[in-house]
């Protein structure tokens, strides 16, 4: 399985679609095999294709519109909205289980956590 985290460096970014890279974490069972840094290629980019097409099964974020959240849906690919700290603290999170999503929706393109909506 393969983890995309939306991040500021190594860590993950409060929106998907502003964030400046991916961190991308390959799993077997609940370790971390390997991982890569991915620069975004911008909001203007087609995010969901370029993380598609490099064989992610989960997206994990702060938080993610509405938009994106469909396409991922579409895809077939997990989304989990209400991460914060390190990425790769994240992933683990995740494969531990630990990691729940708030699925909260950004309603505005902005990075401030108030536009989260339930």
């Amino acid at each position: 399985m393969k983890i995309a985290v939306a991040s500021e460096e190594k860590n993950v970014s409060g929106h998907f679609g502003h964030c400046s890279n991916f961190n991308i974490f390959t799993t077997e069972g609940k370790s971390i095999t390997s991982s890569e840094n991915v620069v975004s290629p911008g909001h203007d980019h087609n995010l969901i294709e370029f993380l598609a097409d490099r064989g992610v099964n989960v997206i994990i974020s702060g938080g993610m519109g509405a938009g994106a959240r469909e396409k991922f849906d579409a895809k077939g690919i997990e989304i989990v909205t209400g991460a914060q700290g390190v990425a790769k603290d994240a992933a683990q999170a995740f494969l531990d289980g630990s990691l729940v999503s708030d699925d909260s929706v950004c309603c505005r393109h902005e990075h401030a956590h108030e536009c989260h909506e339930k």
